[in-house]
């Protein structure tokens, strides 16, 4: 009886061997299958390496530039207003950077596909965020005797003294301006700018201010602050005149208007400037830039009409262009519509 049990007990133990064996066997001779599906052409260019020249980072443009940019003062006049804040703060204030294809002209010399990239700031305020916001800070008093910067014509201000201040009947408050070359105006309180050049505190990303020209003291125009003092633009404020040119100046060169206005626009004439800084005040601190190197060709526009250039500078988010037919040179934003590679972009992006 015994035997029986035992021989019945092996006999199970063999099956069960048997079966465990012929169970890894079947795991063991398993295929895996691979089904492959033709994707179409879009999707394979999408998926290729980027190429050399779209690995070209913001940082290496700000660093390929040893020219300073026009209207920028001595680097000792605004050291100490523009420190940086400390290790940590800097740290924590990350670049992102989303790198976008755009369509551009086939006989581009050195690149193929230009790089159009969304990049934060890196600016020297420890909360980004706040930069865009107006501080809640009181309004310069204006009186009598007060050396000001008036609006003397839609994009030309003047240096004069206050000799009055008019009271409406409708309780507006107007401010009669002696101009130092010569003539009178009087003005609003928001075509007013103080003489003397703002605090750091003072100033955001879309305060309305005027900017004084190198060359001519005499001279200042106005325009809308697009950038606060950062590593990226050599602690220098960006400023786009009302004409649509782009200007890095330092804070000497720099005044504040005495009254802001809900909307910063409000105050700048129609047209297709007054657009893009609708959309670039929009997406501040994401806004949309052209990557390009020195010596590349492109299309930017001249007189309403698309011309060929070459890039002599790239400096922070400003690019010197050389155009051929005249070699007339100049200062163009790399968010600027002016850029074929821009506009077509944009078109794209609102399609």
């Amino acid at each position: 009886m015994e035997e029986e049990e035992t021989k019945a007990s092996q006999s199970t133990g063999n099956e069960c061997r048997s079966s465990c064996t012929s169970s890894d066997s079947t795991k063991l001779t398993k295929k895996a299958v691979v089904v492959l599906t033709k994707l179409p052409q879009s999707k394979i260019n999408a998926l290729r390496p980027p190429t050399p020249e779209q690995f070209y980072s913001e940082e290496d443009s700000l660093s390929s530039s040893d020219t300073d940019m026009m209207w920028e003062p001595g680097r000792d006049s605004s050291d100490s207003e523009f420190s940086l804040a400390n290790q940590k703060t800097k740290e924590k204030i990350k670049k992102r950077v989303k790198i976008t294809h755009a369509s551009c002209s086939s006989n581009n010399n050195l690149a193929a596909d230009p790089v159009i990239i969304t990049s934060t700031q890196q600016l020297s305020q420890c909360n980004t965020a706040n930069t865009k916001a107006r501080p809640k800070l009181p309004e310069p008093e204006v009186k009598v005797d007060m050396t000001v910067i008036a609006r003397k014509k839609p994009l030309r201000w003047e240096r004069g003294k206050v000799v009055e201040v008019v009271t409406k009947e409708d309780g507006r408050v107007k401010y009669k301006v002696s101009f130092e070359q010569k003539g009178k105006s009087l003005v609003s309180r928001h075509h007013v700018a103080l003489d003397s050049p703002p605090k750091l505190a003072q100033l955001y990303v879309g305060a309305r201010v005027v900017v004084r020209c190198q060359v001519n003291k005499f001279r200042f125009w106005p325009g809308i602050l697009a950038e606060l003092p950062s590593r990226s633009n050599r602690l220098r404020f960006l400023v786009f005149i009302d004409d649509h040119t782009p200007v890095y100046v330092g804070l000497p060169l720099l005044h504040l208007v005495c009254k802001q206005l809900d909307n910063p626009l409000e105050d700048v004439p129609e047209s297709a400037h007054r657009i893009f800084m609708e959309q670039y005040l929009k997406d501040w601190p994401y806004p949309h830039l052209t990557q390009y190197r020195v010596g590349q060709n492109l299309n930017a526009e001249l007189n309403g009409a698309q011309k060929r250039c070459e890039v002599l500078v790239v400096d922070g988010s400003l690019v010197q262009v050389v155009f051929h037919e005249n070699q007339f040179k100049e200062w163009i934003h790399r968010g600027s519509t002016r850029l074929e590679h821009m506009a077509r972009f944009l078109e794209l992006k609102s399609c």
